[in-house]
């Protein structure tokens, strides 16, 4: 029988992230690295994605860096196809936006854009991730969100339409490739402090925003821990999804939101 601390290693695993820049990402990046993971990291910010590949290299595990456009389909397939043989056997697709919009100004190229950078970018990933490792098998970890289960702020609809997506895909894909060899599970994130998070609700207290300050407080008051989450409280939770302790977890949301869905 394996110990705890060798079915939570991530010895000779190799993860690909994505949107690792910053936020939950860079915070999965450490963590996986400190787990001994070799990282392949994405984003398209390359001055922050190279800010935590260094942060990363610090554990001793490899670290290579793929700067591109989730919104762009063919830039994904280059992708797969310049890794070859060096696929990871581990996807995280972290990447994300929430742009807020009133629903009634939402116009086609808002949408499409979320759609793309949210949903089908993880979507095209997970297609050439099981290509490439369908003799394989591997583990996928898609991030959604509390708002695709119970939506709690404005103006956020093509967003919680994206995420209500992820849930969708990843569900479907654990029962048609379960017996594949690949896990895929899915995390639901609460609102989790990142710099986006902060600058958001200083904007809402400085320019008296009370609806968006209505939204905070009420959101506030569901929360049975009391307070918003950290990106390392995330990057916890994905450790244990991709590790061996989550070996019999299929299919599965994981939420980790302070307790707002249980409120």
């Amino acid at each position: 029988m394996k110990s705890s601390a060798e079915l939570l290693s991530l010895r000779n695993r190799r993860v690909l992230i994505t949107g690792a820049a910053s936020g939950i990402g860079a915070a999965m990046a450490q963590r996986f690295a400190e787990a001994g993971a070799d990282l392949i990291l994405l984003d398209v910010n390359r001055e922050a994605l190279e800010e935590t590949a260094g942060d990363a290299r610090a554990f001793g595990t490899g670290v290579s860096l793929e700067v591109i456009d989730l919104q762009e389909r063919d830039q994904i397939a280059s992708l797969w196809e310049r890794l070859g043989d060096e696929a990871p056997d581990t996807l995280v697709n972290n990447a994300g936006i929430y742009p807020m919009r009133d629903f009634l100004k939402v116009d086609e190229t808002f949408l499409e854009r979320v759609l793309r950078v949210n949903l089908e970018s993880a979507l095209w990933m997970c297609q050439g991730f099981i290509a490439q490792r369908l003799k394989k098998g591997g583990v996928i970890v898609n991030v959604a969100s509390i708002e695709a289960v119970l939506p709690f702020k404005d103006d956020l609809v093509p967003y919680s339409v994206s995420k209500a997506g992820i849930i969708a895909l990843t569900r479907s894909l654990a029962r048609d490739y379960g017996r594949r060899g690949f896990r895929v599970n899915v995390l639901l994130p609460g609102v989790i402090r990142t710099r986006s998070t902060e600058s958001l609700a200083r904007s809402a207290i400085r320019g008296l925003q009370w609806g968006t300050l209505r939204s905070g407080y009420i959101f506030q008051s569901r929360l049975s821990l009391g307070r918003w989450g950290r990106p390392d409280e995330v990057a916890r939770a994905a450790l244990f999804l991709v590790s061996d302790l989550a070996s019999y977890i299929q299919g599965a949301m994981l939420p980790v939101d302070g307790g707002y869905l249980s409120s």
